[in-house]
């Protein structure tokens, strides 16, 4: 009973601690105004006048000596002592003033309740316990001596088991108290945590927030707000001295809150915003919700959707073209089969095979481009790559392009994607030729090895 209960220390504890003691010292008080008075020998008949004078002033006494000395006690084991004490000296008070006749026992009553409220499971009980034990055996003695008492004997079992009903109900009503205490905490740290989590996601959007009152106070902003607007503090500001154009936006709106607002610009060199309201009514409150939308990450977005559109119309045309493809070249290789065939219409049958491979290479590089493959390296003989690439595209060039390579002598391995390699090489050289078409009628592109290095492997110019 020495270990210290934590519901003690709180602030409804505390209260049902004062509450006792105003209640014992109030108990006190009258008692000692009562035999002050010389009214105790009319409205009681005193078993032990000498006794319970005595007792009246050392019950005032002691309270106010436990409200100086112990006004806040942290421990079981201080509250236990007080409640036994009290219990103890209102035993003696109900059989010094003649039993069950006298109204004593309905103090023991109040205040076997009060310390239940505190004092849980069986110390609390045994509090009642004492106090039902005090209240029948008092009156039982008492009825030796004054054989009237014995009339009341129905009245102290009745008292001795309202002692026990106070307590169990205290207790009771004390649990259910807790519980719901503790349930509403844990709801309030739900909210607390919702709040938190709210406010963190509304002030890492990128959609500006704003929230105005009926005087266009600013009540809230988040940072995207501020961003856009151009703003580091808001919140507590008139929105007229910072966006008038927002103001004006805000006017025509609650004229017409159909109407879609027009747009606004923050500044001359600012983002342009789409403004949208929403009206926020809270009782007698007028809140208007306000959102920012930046207009050129909307059309960015636009665009991403359109690419990706495109992509996948690319992709769709691209596997069309690979069925008359795959006839070409199936056509290809029949002929290049024929006997009869000369030398010069079989090179022809032979080029037409290998630029449809190529074309065939080339879907499928957008196929994979609208599917987003991964880059598959592996190591690659520059030297080798390069003569078939040369041969490949100088087959598929036109009669006024000219190709000229300038490699070292030796060979230069790298580990890449010989695919990805093939793209970019192949857009190098036909910029190159474009450009160069536009100044020289023969088109001209230099494929020029510099150094050993990566990073200065190729480079591509047009003369």
């Amino acid at each position: 009973m020495t270990a210290e209960t934590p519901h003690l220390a709180s602030p409804q504890a505390q209260r049902i601690l004062r509450l006792y003691h105003l209640y014992r010292l109030t108990i006190g008080v009258v008692l000692v105004l009562l035999i002050s008075s010389s009214l105790e020998t009319e409205l009681l008949q005193l078993a032990n006048p000498n006794l319970f004078r005595s007792g009246c002033w050392l019950y005032l006494v002691f309270n106010i000596l436990v409200v100086v000395l112990l006004e806040r006690p942290t421990r079981q084991a201080h509250l236990f002592s007080l409640a036994m004490v009290d219990a103890i000296m209102l035993s003696g008070l109900f059989y010094a003033a003649g039993g069950p006749s006298s109204g004593i026992g309905n103090l023991l009553i109040a205040s076997v309740a009060i310390s239940n409220v505190l004092l849980r499971g069986r110390i609390g009980l045994l509090i009642a316990a004492v106090s039902a034990i005090g209240i029948i055996y008092l009156t039982f003695y008492i009825s030796f001596g004054t054989p009237s008492v014995s009339n009341d004997y129905v009245q102290a079992g009745s008292l001795g088991a309202l002692c026990f009903a106070a307590a169990l109900l205290v207790q009771a009503l004390t649990a259910r108290m807790q519980t719901s205490e503790v349930l509403a905490e844990q709801r309030a740290a739900d909210v607390n945590s919702l709040e938190e989590l709210n406010a963190l996601i509304l002030q890492r959007m990128r959609t500006g927030i704003l929230v105005l009152d009926a005087r266009r106070q600013v009540l809230l902003a988040n940072q995207g707000a501020l961003a856009l607007l151009g703003h580091e503090r808001l919140v507590g500001q008139v929105i007229d001295a910072y966006s008038p154009q927002l103001v004006e936006r805000l006017r025509q709106w609650l004229i017409n809150p159909i109407m879609l607002p027009r747009s606004i610009s923050s500044s001359a060199i600012g983002p342009e915003l789409q403004p949208s309201f929403v009206a926020l009514n809270r009782g007698d409150q007028r809140q208007t919700l306000i959102f920012l939308e930046d207009l050129s990450q909307i059309a960015h977005q636009a665009q991403q959707l359109k690419l990706a559109a495109l992509g996948r119309l690319t992709a769709g045309i691209a596997h069309e073209i690979r069925n008359p493809l795959g006839a070409v070249s199936h056509a290809a290789q029949l002929l290049n089969e024929s006997e009869a065939l000369s030398a010069p219409d079989r090179r022809l049958g032979q080029i037409i095979h290998d630029q449809s491979q190529r074309i065939d290479r080339v879907i499928e590089n957008v196929l994979q481009l609208s599917r987003r493959r991964e880059a598959q390296p592996q190591l690659l003989d520059l030297k080798v790559w390069l003569d078939a690439f040369v041969t490949d595209f100088r087959n598929c060039a036109l009669p006024n392009q000219l190709l000229h390579v300038e490699i070292h002598s030796g060979t230069l391995t790298t580990r890449m994607d010989a695919e990805q390699l093939t793209q970019v090489v192949t857009n190098l050289l036909q910029n190159g030729l474009r450009y160069s078409s536009k100044q020289h009628t023969l088109a001209q592109a230099v494929l020029q090895q510099i150094g050993h290095h990566l990073c200065q492997l190729l480079r591509v110019h047009a003369g």
